[in-house]
Order: C-alpha cells, then structure tokens, then sequence
C-alpha cells in the first residue's frame, strides 16, 4: 500500500482531504486489520488427523527438518481438509463486507476473484481438491452446497471460476512475477510449513514427537514451540511424510488451550502427475468474465467509498494476504519492536484512534462491543483480538498488532512512550 504523501503542488485543502480521510481510515484499520492478519494466518497452516503409530526408524529434529527441505515433490493430487477457528469477533455481517472491500471485491468486481474468495477459509470447516504439476500448474477446488470455486493456475494464465454466480476472474502471471506467485494456490502443505519454520530460531523449541499416519500414509511429527511466554501460539504440529519428507499435515493450537487454531492435513494424496486435462480451463458460456486490471480499477472505486479519500486501496488488492500483511501495509513509519515469536509491528495511522463510548456516536457503542478498553501510560486505547492475532490501537492512532497476548501490547505501548 503507498504511503501517504503530498508534493508540492498539493493545496491546503487536499492535504485536509487527506488528512480527513486517514482519520476516516484509522477508525476501522484495527478491526479490519485483525480480521485480514487472522485471514492471512492460513499461510501458516494446514493440520494433523493421526490414524495410526506407525513402527518407523528415529531421526532427529535437524534431520527432519533437512528431509522437508530437500523434498522434491511437484506432482500431486488430493483432497485436503481445513478447520480454522480463529475466534474472529461477531460482527453481524459486517465483517464480510470488510474483507470483501479489503480485497477489493465490490462494486466492479467479481465473486471469482481470488484474493476476495480465499477469504473464506478464515473461518469454518472446508474441503478442498488440489492438484500440482511443477511450478507453472496448479489447481485448488473450494467445494461448497452445490457449487464449486476454483483457481486454475496453467502457464501464464491464473483462472478462478464462480460456478454459484456463473462469474470468472482472469489475470496474467507473466504481468509480474510477485503478482503471478501470490495468485497461485496456497495448495501444498509444503508452502505452509516453510512459512512456520521460517519462525525457527533461538527462541524456538523445534522436537520430532513420535509418528502418525496421514491420509494412508506413514509420518513423523515435528513439533514447532516458542520458548517465550508472551505469545498467543501454543505449538505447530506438521506431519512430514517419512518417504518424500513432504508435509502432509499441520496443526496450530493457542497458547491460551482448546481446539486448534488451524488444523488443515490431507484426507487423501497421490504423488502421480496429474492427467494435462486438469489444468484445463475455458469460460462456461453465458459466463461473467472479469479481467484482473478492470478489477483493479473497480476495486480502487469501491474501497475509496467505503474507506474515504486518501487511504491508497491499491496495497490491499494487489498482493494476496500473507502473514504480517493487511490494510496497515506500507503506512509510513511501520516498524518492529521484540523479537521471535514476541515480535510486535506498530505504526502510527495519523489519525484519531477508535470511537468510543458515547462521544463516538452509535459507531462508539458498536465498536465498543467489539474490542476491550484498556488503559497505561500510553493513554487508553481499544484492543481487538482472535484466538491468535491481538491488536490495540490508541486513542491517539497509534497501533500495535501481533501474535501476543494484550498484556504484551499494554506493555509496549507503555515503552512506547
């Protein structure tokens, strides 16, 4: 996302417009920046169903952490399971309304759109059919109640089809390479358990914990665990397939107890190449066909709506959502403090904190029932949390978000000062 600015030939009354629509902006950046970080966490994830103690030979954490990265597998084909219970707050449809904006779904866009659709795997339970063959084709079905959504990557192409709304979204990998590898389907379990060992470091317990057998097939478990205390995460389970060392399965369970986070794994897999014909794709007749730059311009349209003037939208819609991303992305002076799993990114919006209470309208009251007033010597504030990713924004703008408890924000915001 640009990064506010003016130059020179910006009038007084623009620098107010911007001015006013930052203010605008930071009066939902939190929320929707909670919901787009929690969305964004299934970049980590996909989970463990043991089914059996297989009998297989001792290997060390180091080692099985070498077999995952020189697995070699690029063809497959299954069916993968995702639970994801993030404990997102209940905001009576409004939520979807948000991220739909924030990935640039609206007015001029389209139901197929990747980056609006994938959205839904932050919550709820969902099967989904993927499909790989080397870098350049993949394929991932989100099946739902009679109907069916999928992203085709093949070549240059990325598809997505909307078989409820007969809608479908094309881009061009080749327009930029950043932009082709974030279209293509988060499918293997592989990517997610690089993005959790990327986490590896001094102040990370990494142990193999016995075995398991995944989708038919024998695995190890290696367990992922901060050493800090402080953090939201409790442990990252993956089961790595003992014969390929491909993960096959990958939990993430909060610090704080109860059902997993995330728990995604495969139900069934097969290593053989994928007949061509799968990534296949050609627009059903009669189909809405939304190319990826006049989405783009749609997008930009919707979000100023919604968002006021001066907050730059482009951010939000053109990369997918990672880990650490969301609307707060690129704002001047973002920064991080902490390290390991502590780490916590803050930065200032410019703008007036969250409304609250009675002076806030019926926005105050609302938003208050949606986070927790907190007080320090920062000042007071408002923190939004989910079972994993926690957020305060101050009544003065600034914000601190990250996978900690709401002591730690209190804590540095406080240093803050």
């Amino acid at each position: 996302m640009a990064p506010y600015a003016s130059d020179d030939s910006t009038t007084a009354g623009q620098a107010d417009e911007q001015r006013s629509g930052r203010r605008t902006a930071a009066r939902y950046i939190v929320p929707v920046t909670v919901i787009g970080v929690a969305a964004a966490t299934i970049g980590l994830v996909p989970a463990l169903a043991d089914s059996g103690d297989p009998d297989l030979p001792k290997i060390t954490a180091r080692q099985l952490i070498e077999k995952i990265a020189k697995s070699d597998v690029e063809q497959l084909s299954g069916t993968v399971k995702i639970s994801t219970d993030l404990g997102l707050p209940n905001l009576g449809g409004l939520e979807s309304g948000l991220l739909s904006g924030a990935a640039g779904q609206g007015e001029g866009g389209s139901s197929a759109d990747p980056t609006a659709k994938l959205t839904e795997l932050a919550s709820g339970t969902h099967t989904l059919r993927v499909a790989a063959d080397g870098p350049d084709r993949q394929k991932l079905s989100l099946l739902e109640n009679a109907a069916e959504y999928s992203l085709i990557h093949n070549g240059k192409d990325v598809w997505g089809y909307d078989s409820k709304s007969n809608e479908v979204y094309h881009g061009t990998s080749a327009e930029s390479p950043e932009r082709g590898k974030d279209q293509r389907p988060p499918a293997l379990p592989k990517d997610f358990a690089e993005e959790a060992l990327k986490a590896v470091d001094d102040t990370t317990s990494v142990t193999v914990d016995g075995t398991a057998q995944v989708a038919g097939r024998d695995a190890y478990k290696l367990v992922i665990e901060p050493k800090q205390s402080g953090s939201t995460v409790g442990a990252i389970t993956v089961a790595v397939d003992a014969r390929t060392g491909m993960p096959l399965k990958f939990t993430l369970t909060p610090a704080s107890g109860g059902a997993a986070v995330v728990d995604a794994g495969f139900t069934k897999v097969s290593f053989a190449k994928p007949a061509a014909s799968t990534f296949d794709f050609t627009p059903p007749k009669g189909a809405k066909v939304t190319e990826e730059k006049d989405a783009a311009k749609g997008s930009e349209k919707d979000f100023g709506k919604g968002f006021g003037k001066g907050f730059d939208q482009g951010g939000a819609r053109e990369h997918a959502p990672k880990a650490g991303d969301g609307p707060a992305k690129g704002l001047d002076g973002m920064k991080t403090i902490g390290e390991g799993w502590n780490t916590i990114a803050t930065f200032d919006t410019g703008g007036e904190g969250v409304p609250s209470g009675k002076a806030g309208g019926d926005l105050g009251g609302f938003m208050d029932s949606l986070g927790d007033k907190v007080h320090g010597k920062f000042g007071s504030g408002t923190v939004f949390s989910t079972r994993l990713v926690n957020a305060l924004i101050t009544d003065d703008g600034k914000v601190y978000a990250g996978l900690v408890t709401k002591d730690a924000l209190v804590k540095a915001a406080d240093a803050g000062k």
